[in-house]
Parts: C-alpha cells; structure tokens; sequence
C-alpha cells in the first residue's frame, strides 16, 4: 500500500498565535490532514477536506458562522480531487471513503467522488442527520451529502486494538484499514488506522488538535485550541480519556504506531517534509519552495519514512 498526505484546504481561525501556537496576527493556520490510500482494492480516502463545491459555493453550503471563524483558504488545487490529478491518478477511481466524522472541513469532498462507498460509524450518522442543537445544524450541513444514498454505517462493536476498543475493519479493505472509535468530539466520531509494510498510520482526526497535546511529560494546548475542544466536544469525559490512550500510545509504541491529527500544521511537515501550503503532485513552478514551521532534520528524526508510507 502506498500512503499519500494531503492538506485539503487549509482554514485560517480567528487568534493567530493563540490558535497554532505561531502565526502573528489576526489569523491562524490549521491544516485538514487526509490520507489517500493506493489498495488493491483502488483509491481510497480518509476524510475529503472541502471539496470543488465549497470552493465555489461556500455561502451556500456552509455556515456563516464558520465561515467567519475559521475562513477557510478556498483553494481549488488543495481539494483532494485537484491533489488526486496532480498525482498522475483518477478521481473516478476512488472506491471508498473513510471518514473520521462528519463535520463540514472533514466531509466536503463528499459530492466529489459520486462513485465511492461512504464508510462512517453509526453514531455520527444518526447524530448528523438528526443536528438537535443550533452547533449541530452548523457543523453538519446537508448540502454536502449528496452521496448518502451510498454510506455504510458501522453499529458500536469491535476487537480491542493497542488498548482502544471497538476497532473493527472497513469492509472491502481486507482489514488494511480500521475505524478505532474516538468518542467525544462527535458522539460517532473515530479514528482510521492503516497498516502497511512499515506498520500502522492512525489519523485521530479531532480527537486532540496540537502536536504538543500528546506529550507524555507535560501536555498543553494553545488556549484557542482548548476553547474551540470545548466549544465542540459532545462528551468531554471521553475526549480527555481517549487523549490520555493516544499519548499513551505515542510513548509506549511509537516503534509500531505512527499517530497525527487533523489539523496540526506542525504534524502534517514533519511526516511529509513539504510546505502544508504545497499539493501533493506538485512540481516545477507548481512546487514553490514555501519555508516548513518545522525543519525537515527534526522531521527524519521522529518521523522516519519506510517503504509504500511516504513521498506525497
């Protein structure tokens, strides 16, 4: 299996420092991390980004509310369709659809893949579908999901993988990728992890925000990243839990187990070594050298790339 990164589109939220931990000014920097997974079963993405139709209609597809908070960087070439192409593969040719939740900047690229099956947990499911809350009618917008004809919810069950339970395997991927349930952000929401020669790849989406919350010594989160957690959260008590597995995780099998979020800029570097400003495929004056926030040495030393997990 080979693993290609891809930052589909990036959001700007009000607080710059406060939010990324870096970024002087009004306006900070998050990435939204998906995975494109070449199988043989074809391409297969974890989590869209915004897709083509947000770019070109985001009045009419998303929140205001969101839009003024995270404001996102309408991009066409960050989408995953454009970074697919750029890639040298073919849109159509995505077969599945895995997705960590259903909130806007994670399932926008929905309406750009008619052709995959949409695999997600039966929670998040019935919880988007249902939005009862003022937040939920604004996380989980309804204009995006032209595919629901094709989701396949998985019901709460599983095996126990690395100490989290409930992990069961996405059918059709003969047990290359795994949803490992993450409550807390969302009542449905979960990790995906994907396992090649190298070993295991587990996206936890939201279920932490910044690097440095999965230090096992001295955890921290910027402070805009710990209000918007809160402001988010649907159950807090399960969020901090499976915060304090994931840096368990990280120091006791890292060797086994590589672990990234969603959004952290620093994270999506450090396991690509390009700029989160570049699509994956980019070369020649489409590639501008754009300076990484963390150095490419630091990202080899904790971040090692083995066969078929990295180049994109």
């Amino acid at each position: 299996m080979r693993i290609h990164h891809l930052n589909c589109i990036s959001t700007c939220p009000i607080g710059g420092a406060l939010m990324d931990g870096r970024t002087l000014g009004l306006r900070g920097r998050l990435t939204c991390h998906c995975l494109l997974l070449e199988t043989e079963s074809g391409l297969v993405l974890v989590d869209t980004g915004l897709g083509l139709l947000d770019v070109s209609m985001a009045r009419k597809r998303l929140s205001r509310f969101f839009l003024f908070l995270v404001r996102p960087e309408f991009r066409a070439e960050m989408t995953a369709h454009r970074q697919i192409q750029r890639l040298g593969l073919r849109p159509e040719d995505v077969r599945h659809i895995v997705l960590t939740h259903l909130d806007f900047d994670h399932a926008g690229g929905l309406d750009d893949f008619p052709g995959a099956a949409v695999h997600l947990l039966a929670d998040e499911r019935d919880a988007a579908v249902a939005r009862r809350t003022l937040l939920d009618r604004m996380r989980y917008r309804p204009a995006q999901w032209s595919t629901q004809p094709s989701w396949i919810a998985y019901p709460s069950g599983g095996e126990r993988w690395f100490g989290f339970e409930g992990a069961q395997p996405v059918v059709g991927l003969k047990e290359e990728v795994l949803f490992v349930p993450l409550i807390g952000h969302t009542l449905g929401h979960a990790g995906v992890a994907v396992r090649s020669d190298g070993g295991w790849l587990l996206l936890a989406g939201d279920a932490y925000f910044y690097h440095r919350e999965m230090d096992p010594a001295r955890p921290t989160c910027t402070p805009g990243l710990r209000f918007y957690q809160f402001m988010m959260e649907k159950d807090r008590g399960a969020r901090r839990a499976n915060q304090r597995r994931l840096r368990a995780l990280r120091q006791e099998r890292s060797q086994e187990v590589r672990l990234v979020c969603s959004h952290d800029v620093v994270e999506f570097e450090r396991i690509t070594g390009r700029s989160h400003a570049v699509p994956a495929g980019a070369r020649g004056r489409d590639a501008p050298e754009l300076p990484l926030w963390t150095p490419v040495s630091a990202a080899g030393a904790r971040w090692p790339r083995t066969a078929g997990q990295g180049g994109s």
